[in-house]
Order: structure tokens, then C-alpha cells, then sequence
């Protein structure tokens, strides 16, 4: 070793490092690891040192790992002695070289940019003979040493590197093949590199590569397969290059060539590619940045760790390639969690937005949008992940305002891509970015389209072409969709797409493809919420300092008399006269700094409660007597089309950027104070002009606000949120969770009383199912909670009955609980009486029989027709039609076998008390239909509950017809013809109606043949 001479530190062999750096671990423990194998060996004959190894290794797991990792950092630092060290390796190691390829991963993971150029081309050697010795788990290293090759990068030391991995994979092809993940994976590394080697200078480089890939794909082309639609993105971009075009043709025009189990590019085109090819293009250092960026960096201070990433890897020309990479590695691989979302941490469509304002080239920026739109070309709900898509589109919502023109030219790419993409295939193309824009409006992360596609800030033309594309996203909001009744309604990502300006207002549901959040055993998500205790705040004085100075003379010196003023009087005066300097002439620049200066003179006003202990007529007008309610009550006496209102309105709208609280203050204001009665559509007016641009999700971020600060003031704001905005809060249960997860029994009676009252409207017939479907994940006391809230509203049972098919006894006690005393108010009705039947046979759950029990001891005759209405329908319908008679859905499905069962568990029940359900002339009819026709398993089966049947045939039937009656039983006459079995169960039925002549006997059966018939229709 050599010193430095600067201060004398010594300088490691294995890692570069300056005066200033500590030393590294790794390098140390690897250096002692050397030294005990050298103080081993020093001496000593090949022979003798090789004895001496294998005796050490021998002693432990330790020693063994010692002597491995000092051969390997020899290997690595002395090339010399290279052969010899990889030969002891191998005859020392009792692990068939597990810690050497653990040790190398994690240098190529962490370390190799520090490697001395040394020890980088002898860690590459090292690689290759692991390969050439066919070491399991060699091709995991060969991969991660790809994963070092950097995009968009021509430098000497990335282009050796690409090609030394290239000559390893071409020398050991046998090897390679072997492994499918290997060939994909070297597919797509050397289709994507290909794009950057164009110059005349790599031309051999390149064609080395062309040649590679192009043997890859036509002799393992169902191994590339499993790449999924990328592929296609990357030979699209190498189209041109003449192997690669034959390759096309075939791909287009033969793909039975390629391979017998491919039948098509849109085969290819619709399978979603996984996170781990889109990740093999970042580097290790590449990607933690990427990582650090999404996971701890605020939103709104990125800048510094943009422009260290921009000179890092995007300052050359070639490097503009490498923008695709890292937008499809965001839209793919980087889909945050919950806490995140909810936070101000840099949001994933900030990034995005970055990469595409500061592309240099137009080819690039092409590239970049396609990549960006990649997954909505032929998007399925059923395969593809929310997540790849919802950046798109909030790059669009939020550049609208600040940057119109970028989402001017996404949307025009978004309309063109259509037709261009692949015009054989554009009706899929047009059906995949319908499905995309479906699906983001299902899961809310846009309440509505409208409001983007017909933007007044976009051109005459644009906004057409949009008409005329999208037509369905073009007009107002439609009417909630009705909901599907084969699955619960899905809540997965209804809130995931907010971030500091959409922060999270209700992440309890939302979930992503986070791999490791895993639903329970019992299928059944719960989570227990921590609500903190409020900080206790200390009084600072406001620091506007930075911002001040910014500001005109006259407004500078009304904000610094504003801060000196401590009485409240005085400073609403001075506030109103920074009101009518704005309203004046006022530079729009200085919006921003205004509004800064403002939020930190009022924070103290956003501290504690809003609403009054006592509330009066006099306290709620006192209460909104603060500086900040000035600008409310200006914009509540202004009209909506005055230039004045505009320019105040993006005031507050730049206030609310900095101060979110704002939101829910100006809903007080407006239902508190008389100054603005009738004026709460100026909310809506307000969450227009925000950076978010939507009332509905300024709404909910407002109302989540509002219940984290205050639960009492939330409560109070309920009815006339729910009055004024009914399409934003009874389409679905956010609001509901928010407001039931925190209040206590006495607001919720209280809110109860509201709607009893007729004051509050929280369900309407079109939604209630929906919600109370999602609420079934809430916890318990919400649930409940949920279930008296919409008991005390007047809509009719049978409304929200098919909840019945979702439920599961051990999952859902408390919807179950609630359901069964409402049912027990009501009439059963044959609808009510279907869902109670169609609930699955299970010893524990007493729902059904409960149920039962109580309508046949209330309601034993309506009870008695509806089943037996229900029973000849199922028993007559061919079983193929019984799994589409109901309207609904499939689960909706009603066996006779599930009927029968709860029939006699009723039955059993019934049996030791005195109850006549059961001698009631619709059942006995109906089982006798039944019986007739069902196979001998299930006659064996319920043979107590056809007792009753055949009880009751004996008791109406003639004398005659009684003694007969054994023979044609069908316990004891197989053989008998259907026909006459039928007759005689006829005859017993009409005999009981009429007494006839004996000669018109066989008339008077055949009739009674014919009834039976026609109830079953």
C-alpha cells in the first residue's frame, strides 16, 4: 500500500477512496480476510498451502468464509496470482461458492463505482470463469454485472463493460440458453443498449450486438416472450437496422416462425412487462437515487437533487435516451405506499413532469411521451395495475395550470397515438385508452375528465379532436355506474393519487401493489388507526423576512403593519386595505410571495378549534371575525364574472398552496357566517382556481383535514356538505369513512337526529349498496356506526338486500347483526326471502335459520307462498338457466339443494315447539313437486322433510287411492313410469277439491296435473 501524500492515509486496493473518506467496512473485513490467508500460506509450497486451507475451512463456518473471501479479494487485487487463487478457490469451497457469488453481488450492488479500475476488470474475469465452471446461481451475477451498464452512456469504461458482458454471453451460449430469465433479460439489456451505439465508430460493437439478440429471439423467442409489450417498445426503436427488419416481418406477417405458441403481436402487445426488466436498465446508483427522490425528498425542494441527478446522468446529448428508462421505471417499478402518499414527498408525476419539460432532443421527447403512454395502449382492468397508468394523466391535471403547453402536447399525443401507433391494431389501441381512462375515473383519481379534455386553455383544435376522440369524458359527470354484484366493489386505489398539492385524504382503503401488504387469512383487510395527539403548539413571532422585500412598496408596508398589529380589529382593517391594493393594480408575480407572507401572519389563526363552545348566533359571528375571513367575505359580496373575483380567488388559491387549511375555513366561513348565506357554491368557484383543479378532490382533502384537526367541526360542516355537494359525497363512502371513523356515540346520534329531520342526506337508492359494500373492511364501531346512519334514512330494504351475497358469517358480524333486526321489522317479501335462501349451508351460521324462524312464526302464509313460489321455480328451471335468472349477477344463484337444506334446518328447529309452517298447504304442494322430480340422493338426503309431503298426500288422498299409493312410491317402485307417478300425486291434490264420479276420474288428474304445472311456471 501505498501513502497518500497528502496527510499519509493509507490508500486501499480494492476501493478508491480520498483523503476525506473513512475507511470502508467491506474493504476492511475483506483486507483481514487476506491477511489470514496469506499469513496461512506465506512459505509454503502449493501443496502445503493448499493442505493447510482445506484444514482451516474444515475447523468452521467462519474460517470458511475468511479463507473464500480472502482468495477472492487476492483475485480480485493481485491479477497475477489469479489462476492460482480461482483453482484454490475451487478445491477449498464447501459451499459450492455460495459466499463468493454473495459478496460479489454486493460489490456490483454498492461498490462498483468506487472499484479500482483493477479490480473492476478482474471482477469481470472472475464473472466470466464462474460462468465457464457452470456455478449454480453464476447467471444472477451475470445479471446483476448487466444491470452496471449504463443507458445513454458512450464512455470508454460503460462501453468496455458492455462489451466484455456481451463476449461472456456469446463464449458461453449453451450455458446461456439454459436459463430463460437469463435470456430475456440479456434480450432486452442489449436491444435497449443497441439504440445507443449508432455512431460509424461502434459500428462492429453494434452488429456484434444485432447478431446476439437476433439468434436470442428466433431460437428462444418464447423466452423473450415473458419481456411482455417492452419488447416491442425496444425493437421498434432498432427497426430500422436490416436483420431487424426481417425479424419484423415475421413478427407481423409469421409469427408461427418465431415460435408455434405465438400467434401474434398483440399477443405480445397485451401482456403487461414485469418490474424486473424495466429495473435492469437503472443502475444500482441510478435507481437509489430515484428511490431517495420518491421516498424522502419534500415536494418543492427537488430542485438540487434534480440538478445533481441532471449533470450526473442526463447532461449529454446520447443520454436523452435514458429519459425512457426512468419513466418507465416510475410508472412500473416505483408505486408508493400508503404513508407516502399521504405526506409532501416528491410525487411520482413531478419527476415525470421534469424529464419531459427538460428533454433536449425531439426524437427523445417522442420516445419519452410513448413510454409514458405505453401502458394505456392496451390496457386490461383485469391485468394491469392503476399505478402504470395514473401518472399520465396527473402530469396532464397538474401542468394545466403552470404549464398548459405540456398538457397541450400529451393530450395531442395521447389523441394521434391512436391511429399511428399500429394501424391494424387501432381499434384495441383506441379500446385500451378507453379502458385506461375508464378505469382512472372509477378509481378516482380524476373525479372527471371534462374539465382537462375542455379546457379553455387548450386550442380550438385540440379541444375538437378530444371531442370527437373521447366524446364519452367530454360532457358532465354521469350518474354513478351501477354496481357489480360478482365482487365486492373495489377500493384499492380510490384516494393513492395525491400528493402535497392532492395530499392523501383517506389512505384507510387505499392499497397498492405493495408486495409485501398482504389481506389476512380470513380474506379480510383490518387496520387500527392511530390518530395523534394534537402538538402543543408555542407562539413564535412570523418570520417574513424572506419574502417581504419581494413585495411593491405600498403592499410591503401594509403587510409589516399587519404584523405589528396585534389587535383583531385593526389587523381586519389593515387586511381589507391589502384587499383593495390587490383589487387596485396589483403585480400577479407577486402572488406567490404574498401569499407566503400571509400564510405565516395567520398561521396562529389555523391553530386550535374553529368552532365555539357554545354555539350561538353571536359566537359563530365572532368567530369568523379574523384577518383571513377578509378575503372570503370580499369574494362572497363580488359576482363570479367580475375581474376582481378572478384575481382574489387565485389569491386564495395561492394561499391555499401554502397554507391547506385554508380549505376548510372557507367552509366554515361560509356556512357560519350570515354575510354568506347561499353563497356555498363559491367552494366550488375556489377548488377550480386551486393547482388541483377538481371539487371533488379539493373537497375530500379539505373534509381530511378538517377530521385530523377537528372532529366537532367536521360534524358541524356535515349536513351542508352534504346538502350543497351531493354528486361529490353520496357516490361513494369516502366522506362516510372519514366522518365515522372519528366521531363518538353522541355525534352520531346527533347526526342521526339530522336525517331524521330531514336536514341531512348521507345515501340515495342509486349508491347505498356500494357504499355499505365498501364499509364492510371498516372497523367495528365504523360499521355500526354506517348501519344506524342509513336506518334512520327511509330507504326501502330491498334496496341494499343483495348485500346478503357478500357477506360471511365469521367476516361480517356486524353488517350481518344489523341486517337481521331490520329483517325482523319487515314483511318478507319473495325477493328478501330469495337472498336469505341464497346464503351458503354452514353449521355455525344461524342467519338464515334465525330469520326463517321469526317470519314463520310472524308471517307463516307469506312466508309459505314465497317458498314455494321459489322452490317450483328453481326445481322447473334447467340448471344452465338457473345461473342466469337473476338480473344482478351470478351470486345471485339459488339452488334447490341449498333451498332444501335450510328447509330443514328450519324444520329441525321447528321441531319441538308448536309451529304449523310446515302443515301449511303451499309447502306440503310445493315439496311434493319437488320430490317428484329430484334424483333418489337427495329423496335419501331430505327424506324427513318429504315425509311431511308424503304425510299429507295420505290424509287428503281417497281410500282407494291410498292403498295404492305404496306401489307407486318412488322408494318402492323404481321402475315406475313417470307418468303415472305424477297421476296419482294429481289425483291426490284434486281430490281434496272437488268430489266427482268415479268415470271422470282420469279428467279430474290430468287437471291436477296441469295446476301444478302452472304454479311452477
Amino acid at each position: 500500500m501505498e501513502p497518500s501524500p497528502a496527510k499519509g492515509k493509507p490508500q486501499g486496493r480494492l476501493l478508491v477512496s480520498t483523503t476525506l473518506d473513512a475507511k470502508d467496512e467491506l474493504e476492511e473485513r475483506l483486507e483481514r480476510c487476506v491477511g489470514i490467508v496469506t499469513s496461512m500460506t506465506n512459505a509454503l509450497s502449493e501443496r502445503e498451502a493448499n493442505d493447510a486451507l482445506t484444514a482451516h475451512v474444515c475447523k468452521g463456518p467462519q474460517q470458511h468464509e475468511e479463507v473464500c473471501l480472502g482468495l477472492f479479494t487476492l483475485l480480485l487485487t493481485e491479477p497475477s496470482q489469479a489462476q492460482r487463487c480461482y483453482r484454490d478457490l475451487t478445491l477449498v469451497n464447501r459451499d459450492g461458492m455460495n459466499v463468493v457469488l454473495m459478496k460479489i453481488n454486493q460489490i456490483l450492488m454498492e461498490k462498483f463505482l468506487k472499484l479500482q479500475d483493477v479490480c473492476r476488470t478482474q471482477l469481470v474475469w472472475v464473472v466470466r470463469e464462474l460462468v465457464k465452471s457452470g456455478v449454480i446461481g453464476a447467471d444472477g451475477v451475470l445479471m446483476t454485472l448487466m444491470k452496471q451498464i449504463a443507458g445513454g452512456d458512450v464512455s470508454s469504461k460503460n462501453l468496455w463493460l458492455a462489451e466484455s458482458v456481451l463476449d461472456i454471453l456469446m463464449e458461453q451460449k449453451e450455458w446461456v440458453l439454459k436459463s430463460g430469465m437469463l435470456v430475456a433479460m440479456s434480450v432486452y439489456t442489449y436491444l435497449r443498449l443497441m439504440v445507443d451505439h449508432g455512431t460509424p465508430n461502434l459500428a462492429p460493437f453494434r452488429q456484434k450486438e444485432v447478431d446476439f439478440c437476433i439468434s436470442l429471439l428466433r431460437e428462444k423467442f418464447m423466452d423473450c416472450y415473458i419481456i411482455g409489450r417492452d419488447l416491442v417498445r425496444l425493437l421498434q426503436n432498432v427497426a430500422r437496422i436490416p436483420e431487424m427488419e426481417l425479424l419484423w416481418k415475421d413478427l407481423l406477417h409469421n409469427p408461427q416462425t418465431l415460435s408455434p405458441q405465438f400467434t401474434g403481436v398483440l399477443q405480445l402487445l397485451s401482456s403487461r412487462t414485469s418490474r424486473k426488466f424495466l429495473a435492469c436498465r437503472l443502475t444500482p446508483d441510478m435507481e437509489t437515487k430515484l428511490l431517495f427522490m420518491t421516498s424522502r425528498v419534500r415536494f418543492g425542494q427537488q430542485k438540487r437533487y434534480q440538478d445533481w441527478f441532471q449533470r450526473q446522468y442526463l447532461s449529454t446529448a446520447e443520454s436523452q435516451s435514458l429519459r425512457c428508462d426512468l419513466i418507465r421505471y416510475i410508472c412500473g417499478v416505483v408505486h408508493p405506499s400508503n404513508e407516502v402518499l399521504s405526506s409532501d414527498i416528491l410525487p411520482r408525476w413531478a419527476i415525470i413532469g421534469w424529464l419531459l419539460t427538460t428533454c433536449t432532443s425531439n426524437v427523445a421527447a417522442s420516445n419519452a411521451k410513448l413510454a409514458l403512454f405505453y401502458d394505456w395502449l392496451f390496457f386490461s382492468p383485469e391485468k394491469d395495475s392503476i399505478m402504470n397508468i395514473e401518472p399520465a394523466i396527473l402530469v396532464m391535471h397538474h401542468s394545466m395550470k403552470p404549464h398548459p403547453a405540456i398538457t397541450a402536447t400529451l393530450l395531442d399525443f395521447m389523441c394521434r397515438i391512436i391511429p399511428q401507433f399500429f394501424p391494424p391494431l387501432e381499434s384495441q389501441v383506441r379500446q385500451g385508452v378507453f379502458n385506461s381512462l375508464t378505469f382512472i375515473m372509477e378509481k378516482r383519481v380524476l373525479a372527471h375528465l371534462a374539465p382537462l379534455f375542455d379546457n379553455p386553455k387548450l386550442d380550438r383544435e385540440l379541444r375538437s379532436m378530444l371531442r370527437e376522440r373521447f366524446p364519452e369524458f367530454c360532457s358532465s359527470p354521469s350518474p354513478p355506474t351501477e354496481v357489480k354484484m360478482e365482487e365486492s366493489v373495489p377500493l384499492e386505489i380510490d384516494n393513492h393519487v395525491l400528493d402535497k398539492e392532492d395530499g392523501c385524504y383517506d389512505n384507510t382503503e387505499a392499497t397498492f401493489s405493495d408486495d409485501e401488504e398482504e389481506v389476512n387469512n380470513k380474506g379480510k383487510k383490518r387496520e387500527f388507526r392511530f390518530h395523534p395527539i394534537k402538538e402543543t403548539y408555542i407562539d413564535e413571532p412570523a418570520d417574513i423576512t424572506p419574502y417581504v422585500d419581494q413585495l411593491d412598496e405600498p403592499l410591503k408596508e401594509k403587510v409589516l403593519q399587519l404584523q405589528k398589529e396585534s389587535d383583531m380589529e385593526v389587523q381586519c382593517e389593515v387586511m381589507q386595505e391589502i384587499v383593495d391594493l390587490i383589487l387596485e393594480d396589483f403585480d400577479s408575480e407577486q402572488m406567490s410571495t404574498l401569499a407566503s407572507c400571509l400564510a405565516e401572519l395567520f398561521k396562529g389563526h389555523f391553530r386550535g378549534d374553529v368552532l365555539p363552545d357554545e354555539i350561538t348566533e353571536e359566537s359563530l359571528e365572532e368567530s369568523v371575525c379574523k384577518p383571513v375571513c377578509l378575503v372570503f367575505r370580499n369574494l362572497c359580496q363580488m359576482q363570479e364574472d367580475n375581474s376582481s373575483f378572478s384575481v382574489l380567488l387565485d389569491m386564495l388559491a395561492e394561499l391555499y398552496q401554502k397554507q391547506p387549511k385554508i380549505g376548510y375555513h372557507l367552509l366554515y366561513y361560509l356556512k357560519a357566517s350570515k354575510a354568506a348565506a347561499g353563497k356555498m357554491n363559491l367552494y366550488e368557484a375556489f377548488a377550480q382556481a386551486t393547482a388541483l383543479g377538481d371539487l371533488h378532490t379539493c373537497l375530500m382533502m379539505d373534509m381530511k383535514a378538517c377530521q385530523e384537526d377537528d372532529v366537532r367541526l367536521l360534524c358541524y360542516l356535515t349536513p351542508s356538505i352534504y346538502s350543497e355537494f351531493p354528486d361529490e359525497t353520496l357516490r361513494s363512502g369516502e366522506l362516510l369513512n372519514m366522518i365515522v371513523a372519528v366521531i363518538d356515540s353522541t355525534q352520531l346520534q346527533e347526526l342521526m337526529c339530522h336525517v331524521m329531520m330531514g336536514n341531512l342526506v348521507m345515501f340515495r337508492k342509486d349508491s347505498v349498496l356500494n357504499i355499505l359494500i365498501q364499509s364492510l373492511d371498516w372497523e367495528t364501531f365504523e360499521q355500526y356506526s354506517t348501519w344506524q346512519l342509513f336506518l334512520a334514512h327511509s330507504i326501502p330494504l330491498e334496496t341494499i338486500i343483495p348485500i346478503l351475497q357478500h357477506l360471511k358469517y365469521k367476516e361480517h358480524p356486524e353488517a350481518l347483526s344489523c341486517l337481521l333486526l331490520q329483517l325482523r321489522r319487515e314483511k318478507p317479501t319473495e325477493e328478501m326471502v330469495k337472498m336469505v335462501l341464497s346464503r351458503p349451508c354452514h353449521p355455525e351460521d344461524q342467519f338464515t335459520t334465525s330469520i326463517l324462524r321469526h317470519w314463520a312464526s310472524k308471517h307463516d302464509d307469506l312466508l309459505g307462498e314465497h317458498i314455494k313460489a321459489l322452490l317450483i321455480k328453481n326445481n322447473n328451471l334447467p340448471r344452465k338457466r338457473q345461473s342466469l335468472r337473476s338480473s344482478s349477477s351470478k351470486l345471485a344463484q339459488l339452488t334447490l339443494e341449498q333451498m332444501l337444506e335450510h328447509l330443514d334446518n328450519l324444520r329441525l328447529n321447528l321441531i319441538n315447539i308448536k309451529n304449523n309452517f310446515f302443515t301449511q298447504t303451499p309447502i306440503l304442494q310445493a315439496l311434493q313437486h319437488v320430490q317428484a322430480s329430484c334424483d333418489e340422493a337427495h329423496k335419501m338426503r331430505f327424506s324427513d322433510l318429504f315425509a311431511l309431503a308424503e304425510e299429507y298426500e295420505d290424509s287428503t288422498k281417497p281410500p282407494k287411492s291410498r292403498r295404492k299409493a305404496p306401489a307407486s312410491s318412488p322408494r318402492s317402485r323404481k321402475g315406475a313410469a313417470p307418468p303415472t307417478n305424477n297421476e296419482e300425486e294429481s289425483a291426490s291434490s284434486s281430490a281434496s277439491e272437488e268430489e266427482d264420479s268415479k268415470p271422470k276420474a282420469p279428467k279430474r288428474k290430468r287437471k291436477g296435473s296441469s295446476a301444478v304445472g302452472s304454479d311452477s311456471d
